[in-house]
């Protein structure tokens, strides 16, 4: 299979980041993406001024984030042509994405934080909604402010990628337990905006910097065909369904590269039917083999089935034999940092 390395949730000066779309897409160039999808704020401007395109070997996608009017159940859509009024209820441009034919994810879903009045929380709520795609299941900027405090406010301002630590416990147990009703896939987001802040009256400085963000949070898919890096319209649109597609179908799983490189990570399972890769339904449950392949000598892998760790290993690759219906992933931890998470592979549910 084909993989290529994305970031997701991106905001230009379309809303509220700081970057032009170009820039945006250069940095992503030089740190190696393949591809990114902005997600500016209840806007499309990128999409119809024409920057849906090829930088280097880097292709800018974009889709938008969406909002209700008390600034809540904030929404990533892909796959649309126009925006949704702010003023109807999240349900209901969920619903109507999915019927123009777009799909998306539910951003930063459990956010919580208290203490910085001018960013207040901005969780989803309409968990009753049963048309969403999938969850942002880890994003940079949302676990970065949570955990900012008095103490390390400094640190966490000069060093923002140290001190993300892992996807919320709360996200991944509703995550675990939506997909034994039905497929929600997961995403990971940076969210980036590159804010400028002014620290002790003199020191500018810029907060998630794209470029230093592009090198943490990221979401890997995996298809069956090499994308054409071509600039016509069609070869454009070929290579956005592609990826579009993987994502959709949770063909893909999230890292934080910033503790190494997860090319090369591999969750699939094997039956007398052939192989299934993340996000597939394996209708068998008897002699289900379950394998994991690392690109790095040693890690912690950790088997989850049902929202519950059922076995760990600390080895370069894993195998396990099931004979139980559910939905199992796979966590890596390395150097006791969470490093990977792929997305589920639903055995006989």
């Amino acid at each position: 299979m084909f993989e290529y390395i994305g970031a997701i949730h991106i905001h230009s000066v379309y809303s509220d980041g700081s970057g032009e779309v170009p820039q945006i897409a250069k940095f992503a160039d030089e740190v190696g993406l393949d591809y990114i999808i902005l997600t500016d704020h209840n806007t499309l401007r990128a999409l119809n001024e024409g920057y849906e395109q090829w930088y280097g070997n880097t292709l800018c996608l974009v889709g938008c984030e969406i909002n209700d009017k008390e600034n809540k159940n904030h929404y990533l859509a892909f796959g649309i042509d126009k925006t949704y009024s702010t003023r109807i209820g999240a349900k209901e441009y969920v619903r109507r994405i999915k019927e123009d034919g777009g799909f998306g994810f539910i951003a930063h879903p459990h956010e919580k934080r208290k203490h910085m009045a001018e960013h207040p929380p901005y969780p989803w709520l309409e968990w009753d909604s049963n048309d969403f795609d999938g969850i942002e299941i880890w994003n940079h900027m949302s676990e970065w402010m949570e955990n900012l405090t008095e103490e390390n406010k400094y640190q966490a301002f000069l060093h923002p990628l140290r001190t993300i630590a892992a996807p919320p416990e709360e996200t991944l147990k509703i995550w675990d337990e939506l997909n034994l009703k039905r497929k929600v896939t997961g995403i990971g987001g940076v969210d980036a905006h590159a804010h400028k802040y002014n620290l002790l009256g003199f020191l500018e400085v810029e907060i998630f910097p794209y470029k230093v963000l592009f090198k943490s949070i990221r979401t890997h898919i995996l298809v069956d065909e090499e994308i054409e890096r071509k600039q016509s319209d069609d070869e454009i649109a070929e290579a956005k369904k592609v990826i579009y597609n993987a994502l959709a179908e949770g063909r893909s799983f999230i890292a934080n590269d910033y503790h190494a490189d997860s090319t090369g990570f591999r969750f699939f399972a094997e039956t007398n039917d052939g192989i299934f890769q993340m996000g597939d339904y394996v209708d068998a449950v008897d002699k289900v083999k379950l394998k994991v392949l690392l690109p790095v000598q040693t890690a912690d892998i950790r088997l989850i089935y049902n929202g519950k760790t059922i076995a760990t290993t600390e080895n370069k690759e894993a195998e396990f034999l099931i004979n139980e219906s559910g939905v199992y992933r796979v966590e890596v931890f390395i150097h006791k940092k969470a490093w990977i998470y792929s997305n589920h592979i639903r055995v006989g549910v």
